[in-house]
């Protein structure tokens, strides 16, 4: 029984939602305070206005809770099915849901270290310069599951011997002291820069001290550069072999042209020759990198000393050192370094300035009206129209007395 009393009670309470024009012509105007429904009387105290089309304010978006204090409903089911990589499709075949399966189970994420920047530069000293192309670092994570992933493209950074063999426009010179006196050579470090840069580098560290000249054919070439005597050592300043240069300029024509021996293409490592003579049939398959400028009576002498069968002299002819007189190489390379170093000095010094003049340029401002031109006193702006608070009638005349010459036409 007191189950059937609350539901009563309930249900007395039970209130009916009517349109507001419902109420207002079958109720108000007619002055017929009944529920529609089931004749039960009410009080127009007791009609609840719950949605007002006339008050605007109500549908102001801006007002809302959730809006105002940025709530968000959070789906912790819909969160979690994001992460998942296949959250976005819609559909996959079988094939594609069984790869998807099989990287799921394998995939390991890369390491934190991995990085999709450029390698930084050996020598920050030096200005960096950028290929045409870029690193493919986008393209490398889109299409692979092993590159880290990447969003930005980065044109390729020029490495730091690239950036000084384009800048380097002088020759280099070297001094060979040999047993038989010295040779003095000049290297085209302009035109063959790493060929070059090799050879210097192999000079400044006496990679060639005390050693021998192991081959010398007449009417050819005399052959050295090779630490072990054979002919069939020696390495390059760089570790791994040097790529041939050739220029259609460097040619091996004459006595004394210093070139580059190999095994074959693109082998260059640190044996060198110089020639006795002419030897044309060697174009495009040695690089040429310089030639004798001193010291031809030393290349005579070895020329005249005889050779084994094997084309080894036999009366040893020593290169017990080399000299560097002009690295022209280096001296780009310094010249590049002490002109960024001044560049970022500079950079220094101007933002230092620009922050000073802001910090002047800001203590000496006075607001001296308001609106435009707040900063500006009005002494500097007589000279500006309208400007002056004298009366109108005082500024006409000032104007009309100042009308002279052709544009004034009051006489005609």
């Amino acid at each position: 029984s007191s189950l059937v009393k609350r539901r009563k009670q309930w249900y007395q309470r039970r209130v009916r939602v009517y349109s507001m024009e419902a109420i207002t012509e079958l109720n108000l105007k007619s002055k017929n305070m009944v529920d529609l429904l089931d004749s039960k009387p009410f009080t127009k105290a007791e009609i609840i206005t719950i949605q007002d089309p006339q008050k605007l304010e109500k549908f102001d978006m801006s007002k809302f809770h959730h809006i105002r204090e940025k709530l968000k409903m959070v789906d912790e089911e819909e969160e979690e099915a994001k992460k998942s990589s296949t959250y976005t499709l819609k559909s996959t075949s079988a094939e594609a849901t069984a790869t998807l399966r099989e990287l799921n189970a394998t995939y390991k994420a890369p390491s934190s270290s991995a990085s999709t920047d450029t390698p930084d530069s050996e020598d920050s000293d030096l200005p960096k310069y950028f290929h045409n192309t870029t690193t493919g670092a986008v393209s490398r994570g889109f299409t692979s599951t092993a590159a880290p992933r990447a969003t930005t493209n980065t044109f390729q950074e020029k490495a730091i011997e690239d950036v000084v063999y384009d800048e380097v426009k002088k020759k280099s010179y070297v001094r060979l002291v040999t047993s038989l006196g010295d040779i003095n050579l000049e290297l085209h470090s302009d035109q063959v820069p790493k060929i070059c840069h090799n050879f210097l580098l192999l000079c400044k560290k006496g990679y060639y001290n005390n050693t021998v000249f192991h081959r010398s054919i007449k009417n050819f070439m005399i052959q050295g550069g090779d630490p072990t005597g054979t002919g069939q050592g020696g390495e390059s300043a760089f570790g791994s072999t040097i790529p041939d240069h050739f220029k259609p300029n460097l040619t091996h024509s004459g006595r004394g042209v210093l070139s580059m021996a190999n095994s074959g293409p693109d082998t260059n490592t640190s044996q060198f020759f110089i020639t006795y003579r002419s030897c044309n049939h060697l174009d495009n398959k040695h690089s040429v990198f310089g030639r004798v400028v001193g010291g031809f009576k030393t290349v005579d002498d070895m020329e005249k000393i005889e050779t084994t069968s094997k084309d080894r002299p036999t009366k040893e002819i020593a290169l017990e050192s080399a000299h560097i007189f002009v690295d022209a190489i280096q001296d780009k390379r310094e010249e590049l370094m002490e002109g960024e170093k001044n560049r970022k000095k500079a950079a220094i010094e101007a933002e230092k300035s620009k922050e000073l003049e802001g910090i002047t340029l800001e203590s000496e401002q006075k607001v001296v009206s308001v609106g435009v031109g707040k900063y500006i006193g009005k002494q500097k702006l007589k000279h500006v129209q309208g400007f002056e608070s004298t009366p109108s009638s005082k500024r006409t005349k000032v104007l009309k007395s100042s009308v002279t010459g052709l544009q004034d036409f009051s006489g005609w």
